[in-house]
């Protein structure tokens, strides 16, 4: 019996983007995804009315995204065994849900 499980989502910070957290959740069911972790929040000029999560620079081990929804945008780092391209894709999945 193959059982993958499932990521741990870290809680670091008391404040996230409003509806970050579920898909978060979401990704951390995903095979390859072993660690989510929520970083600074920081407000930025434009305003985008849904949440768009994108890739920004590949971390040790993983890669940094950035959230993003109204004016406000949070750094995610996730560490996974997906390429970038993997990972695009399973976020525009997640996102799609």
């Amino acid at each position: 019996m193959n059982v993958q499980s499932k990521g741990r989502l870290v809680w670091n910070h008391s404040t996230h983007l409003p509806g970050l957290i579920p898909i978060l959740e979401r990704l951390t069911l995903k095979t390859g995804i072993q660690t989510v972790t929520p970083g600074v929040i920081s407000k930025v000029k434009g305003h985008i009315p849904h949440m768009t999560l994108r890739v920004s620079v590949p971390i040790r081990g993983g890669f940094k995204l950035i959230a993003r929804q109204g004016k406000t945008v949070q750094e995610v780092f996730i560490l996974t065994t997906l390429t970038q391209r993997d990972l695009e894709e399973t976020i525009a999945q997640t996102l799609a849900k």
